[in-house]
C-alpha cells in the first residue's frame, strides 16, 4: 500500500471518529461510502472492513470522556453490546449471501429512511 492511501485511510478514520464522537453516529455511515466510492471496495468488503476495525476499542477515549461527564450508561451499553454481538454475527451471515447490488441498495435505503425520519421528526 502506498503512503498516500495509508494517509487517506487515517484521515477517513480521523473524520469518522470525530463525527462519531461529536454526533454519536456510527462510523460506518462515513467509512463504508468512503471505501466504496474513493477506494473501489465492494459493498461486502467495505462492510467487512468496517466491522473489523470496530473490534479493537477504538472509541475508548471518546467513551471515557462521555462517561466522566455522566453521559454514558454502562449497564445499557453492556446489554446493547451483547445483542450487537449476536445480531452482527447473524447479520453478517445473511449479508454475505446477498448480491452486491441489492446489499448496496439496502444500505442506501436504510440511511435514507433514518435521514428522512430525523429530518422531519418533531
Amino acid at each position: 500500500m502506498d503512503i498516500f492511501k495509508f494517509l487517506l485511510f487515517i484521515l477517513i478514520g480521523l473524520f469518522a471518529g470525530t463525527v462519531s464522537g461529536l454526533l454519536g453516529i456510527g462510523g460506518a455511515t462515513i467509512i463504508i461510502p468512503a471505501l466504496i466510492y474513493f477506494f473501489g471496495f465492494s459493498q461486502h468488503e467495505a462492510q467487512g472492513t468496517t466491522l473489523l476495525l470496530m473490534v479493537p476499542p477504538i472509541g475508548i477515549l471518546a467513551a471515557w470522556t462521555y462517561y466522566k461527564n455522566g453521559y454514558a450508561n454502562v449497564p445499557v451499553a453492556i446489554f446493547i453490546c451483547l445483542g450487537f454481538i449476536i445480531g452482527a454475527f447473524f447479520g453478517a451471515k445473511f449479508a454475505v449471501s446477498i448480491p452486491e447490488k441489492l446489499l448496496r441498495k439496502l444500505f442506501a435505503l436504510f440511511l435514507l429512511i433514518i435521514s428522512i425520519h430525523m429530518l422531519f421528526k418533531k
